[in-house]
């Protein structure tokens, strides 16, 4: 059954690498990256892949977000709840983003059809997706090489222990996941309660517009 996995990765390695780059996938790309420590695929080649399906994915989305960007707003509900966020980052940090956007987890596929539907430049946002798809490739596919170096260190023979190792690295990803999942939760709670006050407050003072306004009339007469 090992020897039949391996087998596998060395032959479909490669392509489903691309397909998880494509979309969105860090967890992909440590594993690859762990799979090359041990021989099975080689580290130029996931760098090379993963770099490939980065790039070419936020290409498509960011032409997609300028072809059927409003489409797609008002055909997704998750795309039109976070597409104030995303403005909101583009506002910040500019044309930027599309450098940033690949490692803003929960708005990786959001943020390149959103700047899609801005007027950045195609020449630019191809500069700038370039240099961010090569700098997260070489990222994560040597988070998840060093991963393997560093159980190697620990453990002498990895092939006989390398099913519960992959389980660590994957819950490793998953501890990651679920805290920032937890952090964006927390932060739109305070974010719901911030505007909740802002409301009150204001509809307080709408409120005490017309007392005042009635006990200026009493006094002038």
């Amino acid at each position: 059954m090992h020897q039949f996995f391996r087998e596998y990765l060395e032959a479909y390695g490669y392509f489903f690498l691309f397909l998880g780059t494509f979309l969105e996938g860090e967890a992909v790309l440590i594993l690859a990256g762990y799979f090359a420590f041990q021989g099975t695929i080689s580290l130029p080649g996931v760098v090379m892949t993963a770099l490939a399906g980065s790039f070419l994915g936020d290409q498509f989305y960011f032409f997609l977000g300028r072809w059927r960007g409003r489409w797609l707003v008002g055909l997704f509900a998750r795309l039109a709840k976070n597409l104030r966020r995303a403005l909101r980052l583009i506002e910040k940090y500019g044309s930027f983003v599309a450098f940033i956007s690949r490692y803003t987890y929960g708005l990786r596929i959001v943020l390149p059809i959103v700047l899609g539907m801005t007027n950045i430049s195609r020449r630019r946002f191809l500069v700038l997706n370039f240099f961010s798809a090569t700098s997260w490739a070489i990222l994560f596919s040597l988070v998840g090489f060093l991963f393997g170096k560093s159980a190697s260190l620990f453990i002498e023979d990895l092939d006989r222990y390398e099913p519960y190792i992959v389980l660590v690295l994957l819950g490793i990803v998953g501890c990651f996941w679920l805290a920032h999942f937890v952090h964006v939760l927390w932060l739109g709670r305070h974010a719901r309660a911030r505007l909740r006050r802002m409301k009150d407050s204001r509809a307080a003072r709408e409120a005490g517009c017309p007392k005042n306004s009635t006990s200026k009339e009493k006094n002038s007469e």
